[in-house]
């Protein structure tokens, strides 16, 4: 990541984040992350979630890379501080993960399914929930993901990087789709927490529950576009 005076404040990010293709499985590791990452540009956000307060020092970037059997999703994220739960499930599930400090993927494969989407987020510590959020309630979706986290206390950074069975997204993944996609921090110990979105939803208080300001997800690569 580039240091926090450097991190460009564009109000009007583009709506488009690629995924691009790798020709196999990788394995995960935050600390020493894959080189097929460097194939992957950057998406970065640092304002609210109504596009506004623009904080480097909050600053995110999300790099996605895609196989046909996975679905990869890294996130750098700068924090100011640490606000962690201490408790999770055994494999390190943890219900309201929310209500800590959280990198969130809300991914929608089907964009005609309106209010239909999947929800996965990380936290510095490594616990995780994923969600299959429709009109009118949720459901654990135990996807299978995989995740490697790492923090750097001294350079106020934690990397996190996630697997995603894709059959767990889709039932017939076709990498010619576009798919809808958004991106969110949350980071605080209390009101007002910080609320940081990729492409705003622009609700007059904190809500990443939005699909129709969801930004494109496209694949690129062999097979992709």
């Amino acid at each position: 990541m580039t240091k926090p005076d450097d991190t460009p404040l564009d109000p009007k990010p583009s709506n488009e984040i690629v995924a691009t293709r790798v020709p196999q499985e990788i394995r995960l590791d935050a600390a020493h992350p894959a080189a097929d990452w460097r194939s992957a540009g950057p998406t970065a956000f640092c304002s609210d979630w109504r596009g506004e307060n623009p904080d480097p020092g909050r600053g995110t970037e999300v790099r996605i890379l895609w196989c046909p059997e996975k679905l990869y999703l890294r996130f750098e994220c700068r924090f100011r501080e640490l606000f962690l739960f201490a408790d999770s499930e055994p494999n390190g599930r943890r219900d309201h993960l929310w209500d800590r400090d959280v990198a969130e993927a809300f991914l929608q494969p089907d964009p005609s399914q309106a209010g239909h989407y999947l929800e996965f987020e990380i936290s510095p510590n490594g616990m995780w929930i994923d969600l299959d959020i429709f009109p009118g309630g949720r459901r654990d979706l135990e996807s299978g993901l995989e995740r490697s986290v790492i923090v750097d206390e001294r350079a106020h950074t934690w990397t996190a990087e996630m697997a995603i069975p894709m059959r767990a997204l889709t039932a017939r993944f076709d990498p010619r789709a576009d798919w809808r996609a958004n991106f969110y921090r949350v980071e605080g110990p209390k009101e007002p927490r910080a609320y940081l979105a990729w492409q705003a939803t622009r609700t007059a208080q904190p809500n990443f529950h939005v699909s129709s300001a969801f930004g494109k997800l496209r694949f690129a690569g062999p097979d992709g576009r």
